[in-house]
């Protein structure tokens, strides 16, 4: 018997069996990692980052730190991850009236920091029942009967609610926009000289200053940038010190007038000269004048007409029964005004001095 000589076979895994098991170990790996975030996030919002301090900074001359805490509706124990900082920040600004601004940060990993400011009066928006007192952001903190002295006056805002506590804003959004920009320019300088505002008609809003000097801005629009402008004009030399008009020319331009003429519209040309006028002080449309030739000839026809006056009917249709249709004359009585209009009689002859005008052979 022959002997059987024995050999070792390896098995060869094939290429499908390793797709497969790296497949396995990946899904396995994503499972394990998705309870390691879950525990994690679990235990952050439960146990981990739990407020244990509270501190509180900024001016606040009415309330307490504990009162602010209070407002805020924040206490120790809770979660810093949970905590909704912007809803916090509001609750303080609903329950306190005098605060102006409110911030709440987190300090990881068990900390919390509120800072806030306090409200400074500073304008006074009239409206048809009585006078809003403002803060510095737009927040009404009183509604009085009476102005407050020293704070620019607003008219014209139509506030929807006078509710203390709430932001001042009207029903209309081209006045709230001048109003934001107003105040916002008007709190940017120190040195702030405007007395009142009239927001009443929105296309046409009117600035006064101290120094006696107002402002025609126009329109709704780029407010802050008008009153810039405004502020720059009234620094020049030629104009510092005096008492007149600044008026919007277009959109980018700003003139000053010693008296309150009729504003430009938007893109309309300023004048260089002075419009011709006539003895009664009525513009001269220059367009229509009449021409010098046709004048010449009108003085040549009424000269050669007979100046006496017609002292019946009759005399007055004969005597002017005809002729050439021109369009001259006298208002004082001493030749007919309004000559031949359409060649058939008098037109307007005499008024001025009792006679009634004949027109188409009648009176």
């Amino acid at each position: 018997m022959k002997d059987v000589e024995k050999t070792s076979v390896t098995r060869q895994n094939s290429r499908k069996r390793i797709r497969r098991r790296k497949r396995m170990m990946n899904v396995y790996g994503l499972v394990v990692l998705l309870l390691v975030i879950t525990a994690g996030i679990t235990i952050s919002y439960t146990f981990l980052f739990n407020i244990n301090e509270i501190r509180v900074s900024g001016e606040s001359d009415m309330y307490s730190a504990e009162e602010i805490v209070m407002a805020s509706g924040i206490n120790e124990g809770d979660n810093l991850l949970r905590l909704d900082c912007a809803a916090s920040e509001q609750k303080i600004l609903d329950e306190l009236l005098y605060v102006e601004t409110a911030k709440v940060e987190r300090d990881f990993p068990s900390s919390l920091d509120i800072t806030v400011t306090k409200c400074i009066p500073a304008f006074n928006v009239q409206y048809g029942d009585g006078t809003l007192l403002v803060s510095k952001k737009g927040k009404i903190l009183a509604d009085n009967g009476f102005i407050t002295d020293g704070l620019p006056i607003i008219y014209g805002l139509e506030p929807a609610d006078t509710t203390p506590g709430k932001p001042v804003s009207s029903e209309n959004e081209h006045k709230n926009d001048a109003f934001a920009e107003l105040i916002a320019s008007m709190v940017a300088k120190s040195d702030n000289n405007i007395m009142s505002v009239d927001l009443s008609d929105e296309h046409s809003i009117i600035v006064n200053y101290k120094n006696d000097m107002i402002f025609k801005m126009g329109n709704w629009n780029d407010v802050e940038y008008k009153l810039s402008l405004a502020d720059t004009v009234m620094n020049e030399d030629s104009v510092k010190g005096k008492k007149g008009y600044l008026m919007m020319v277009g959109t980018n331009m700003c003139s000053f007038r010693d008296s309150d003429t009729p504003v430009l519209s938007q893109g309309a040309i300023e004048p260089t000269t002075a419009q011709k006028t006539d003895e009664y002080g009525n513009p001269i449309d220059e367009i229509n004048e009449q021409d010098p030739d046709m004048e010449a000839k009108f003085s040549e026809i009424n000269n050669s007409r007979t100046t006496t006056v017609p002292t019946t009917v009759t005399e007055a249709a004969a005597e002017w029964s005809g002729g050439e249709d021109y369009n001259s004359g006298y208002d004082d009585g001493s030749q007919w005004d309004g000559g031949y209009d359409d060649g058939s009689g008098y037109d307007n002859g005499y008024t001025d001095n009792g006679y009634g005008g004949y027109d188409g052979g009648q009176w």
